[in-house]
C-alpha cells in the first residue's frame, strides 16, 4: 500500500513535449488499457472505449487534424498549421478515450461520462507506475465534429481525452495544490 500512496502522492502529468519513444509496447499497451478499463461502470455498460494512436496512425490522425485547422482559419500560416499537426506527433503513442454515454432507463448519462474520466485517470496511474510518463488532453480538436468522424466516432460519441504516453526526457516540477481548507466542507459540524 505505501507504494501505492507514494505514487499517487508524486503522480502529475508530463507534457507531450517532454515524452519520447520508447511508448508502451503491444504488451505493455493491452495491461494498460486492461487495467484502464476497471473503474466503476453502474449497469456494466462500458460507456467508453479506446482508439490507439502509434506508428503510421499518428501521422494520419495529425494530417486530419491539419487539415482541420486548414479549414477552420484559412488564413493560417504555414508554421500555425504545422503547430497543430505535431500535437499528435509528439508521443510515441495516444490513446483517445471515447465517451459512449447515451441515455438509459436507470443508469444517468453523467455518471457514464465520469466513468469515462476514470478510465483516463487510471490509464495515466497505471502509465506512470510502468515507468511512462503521460498526460490527458482534449484540446480544440476533441470537439471537432470533422475530425472526430475521420478518426472514427460515431454522431453519439464524444471524446473524453488523448492520453499522450511515452518515456519522459523530464519531469516537470509539481505544480501548486489546493489547500484542502479551500476545497474542503463538513457537512453537519
Amino acid at each position: 500500500m505505501t507504494d501505492t500512496l507514494s505514487l499517487l502522492k508524486l503522480r502529475r502529468s508530463v507534457p507531450p513535449q517532454f515524452l519520447t519513444a520508447p511508448g508502451p509496447d503491444a504488451g505493455q499497451l493491452d495491461a494498460l488499457l486492461s487495467i484502464a478499463a476497471r473503474v466503476p461502470d453502474h449497469g456494466k455498460l462500458m460507456p467508453w472505449r479506446f482508439i490507439v494512436f502509434s506508428g503510421e496512425g499518428r501521422a494520419k490522425a495529425a494530417e486530419v487534424v491539419a487539415q482541420a485547422f486548414k479549414a477552420r482559419n484559412p488564413d493560417a500560416r504555414p508554421e500555425q498549421v504545422a503547430f497543430e499537426r505535431n500535437r499528435l506527433l509528439q508521443a510515441p503513442v495516444i490513446v483517445a478515450v471515447v465517451s459512449r454515454a447515451a441515455p438509459h432507463v436507470k443508469i444517468p448519462e453523467w455518471e457514464q461520462q465520469l466513468s469515462a474520466g476514470a478510465v483516463c485517470m487510471n490509464l495515466l496511474i497505471a502509465a506512470q507506475a510502468m515507468g511512462f510518463g503521460g498526460s490527458w488532453l482534449t484540446n480544440w480538436f476533441s470537439f471537432d465534429r470533422s475530425v472526430l468522424d475521420a478518426i472514427g466516432l460515431s454522431a453519439s460519441e464524444r471524446m473524453a481525452g488523448f492520453i499522450h504516453l511515452g518515456t519522459p526526457t523530464s519531469v516537470p516540477p509539481d505544480r501548486e495544490r489546493p489547500v484542502l481548507a479551500d476545497i474542503v466542507s463538513h457537512f453537519g459540524a
